[in-house]
């Protein structure tokens, strides 16, 4: 049985409430909404939770699901309107001052914004953390156009199809969001 048969198949399971197939669902399904969530949070402290209002969501929208497109990526259409759900009702884009950062994140961001290139001798994860709290500025449509263009390297194209925007859409959204990450760097270079 192809892999959208036997989703077909546990989809009319699950239309007539069996928890067996509800339960094999969200087994197929929970490497591919996991590896949204934590593309998608700016830190790992909910991902279990928002997962698990992901597949809330699928089941309880199961109905509108059409078979037109893979379910796969109507599940992480799902997903990723969930975590911008999720990151709007957080709200919470505090103001950085250069004071906030350590001196070895002063460092880099007066090397990324002067030479756009951070030093070698920084550690992945202490970069990670310094990207991770600039995002955080950004409206949550913003930070996903940007973590989907520029971290994950999607297409154009591709982030359409997984969000449902238009290209132009897309677009603007990028340009707006590096004038703010732009701006914001500045802000914290003074």
């Amino acid at each position: 049985m192809s892999r959208k048969e036997e989703y077909l198949s546990l989809i009319k399971r699950l239309r007539v409430s069996d928890e067996a197939a509800a339960k094999e669902l969200v087994q197929l399904l929970y490497p591919l909404v996991i590896r949204i969530v934590r593309k998608h949070l700016p830190r790992r402290e909910q991902e279990e939770d928002l997962a698990q209002e992901v597949f809330l969501k699928v089941f309880t929208k199961i109905g509108q699901y059409q078979a037109n497109m893979p379910f796969e990526h109507w599940v992480s259409r799902v997903a990723i309107n969930t975590c911008i759900d999720h990151l709007r009702k957080q709200r919470n884009r505090p103001e950085y001052r250069w004071s906030d950062f350590s001196e070895e994140q002063q460092a880099m961001l007066e090397n990324s914004v002067d030479t756009s290139a951070i030093p070698a001798e920084r550690s992945p994860e202490e970069i990670k953390e310094l990207l991770y709290r600039l995002l955080t500025a950004l409206k949550p449509h913003e930070r996903l156009i940007v973590q989907l263009l520029y971290i994950d390297e999607k297409t154009v194209m591709d982030i359409c199809d997984l969000t449902g925007w238009k290209s132009s859409k897309v677009k603007v959204v990028a340009f707006r969001a590096r004038r703010k990450l732009t701006a914001l760097a500045k802000k914290i270079e003074e």
